[in-house]
């Protein structure tokens, strides 16, 4: 798949690979129906000191991002190419979540946030995501929980996300409010997203059917089990997932990498 073709020349290779990937991922968010219409974002974190990052133009849809249309922030908020795209927009809570992260967990360069039916209901749940799928099982001991304190707009409530999130778990569920994935790579991060929303699902669905639910059975096959999705999270089987996605949305003959 050749995402350089269309690469501007005043962007370099490497940046508009990850504008490439990000804007891929949005439009699978889409595709499988976890977008909020403008309301979620998915950032990348550029490679650099500066920590800058791309995040969506508040003003479009997912299924329609295109690389170009992702906009560079710095820490601060600040548009970088504010000059030449003057009409980009960036959500304001976004950028208050995604810095935090993106400055706390320099190995994490993919943050994604979701706000679906079944992760707000989850999220609303008093014992949070059960231990009754295999699915459920990839995040056992490796799930994060943070309070709600209204709509992410300030900027204290950054340390208090990178507290709760930690220094190791890379998936967090925002208490009556959606699902929060990092991953050291888009195609990562797209895989975490992915089995995590699948967990939501399949525990409201099992509880919307009002019979008496099966816990997957003690501890040591729970443990036994998230520690086998460990193992398995190499990136040969992560990317190998990650381009079979990307059929899915028709990138190469599509205008995602535009």
């Amino acid at each position: 798949m050749d995402k350089l073709r269309n690469r501007p020349a005043d962007i370099s290779s490497e940046e508009w690979d990850i504008r490439c990937d990000l804007a891929a991922l949005y439009r699978l968010v889409a595709h499988f129906g976890w977008t909020d219409l403008i309301y979620t974002h998915i950032s990348a974190r550029l490679p650099g000191e500066e920590h800058h990052f791309l995040i969506n133009d508040y003003r479009r849809m997912f299924h329609e991002m295109r690389a170009s249309d992702l906009v560079k922030i710095n820490l601060e908020g600040k548009k970088l190419d504010a000059e030449s795209r003057p009409e980009q927009m960036v959500n304001r809570a976004g950028f208050v979540i995604h810095s935090a992260l993106h400055t706390a967990r320099e190995e994490l360069t993919c943050i994604v946030h979701t706000h679906t039916k079944a992760g707000i209901a989850v999220a609303s749940q008093r014992d949070g995501l059960l231990p009754m799928s295999q699915h459920a099982l990839k995040f056992y001991n490796h799930l994060a929980y943070h309070t709600y304190e209204g709509i992410a707009l300030d900027l204290d409530e950054r340390d208090r996300l990178v507290a709760d999130l930690g220094t190791s778990h890379r998936a967090m569920i925002l208490r009556n409010h959606g699902l929060l994935v990092g991953g050291r790579t888009v195609p990562e991060a797209f895989d975490h997203i992915y089995f995590l929303e699948r967990a939501c699902e399949a525990q409201i669905a099992a509880q919307s059917g009002g019979a008496e639910l099966v816990m997957l059975p003690d501890e040591e096959v729970r443990a036994h089990t998230a520690s086998q999705f460990r193992h398995d999270e190499i990136p040969s089987y992560v990317d190998m997932a990650w381009m079979a996605a990307l059929r899915l949305i028709d990138a190469e003959n599509s205008d995602v990498w535009t």
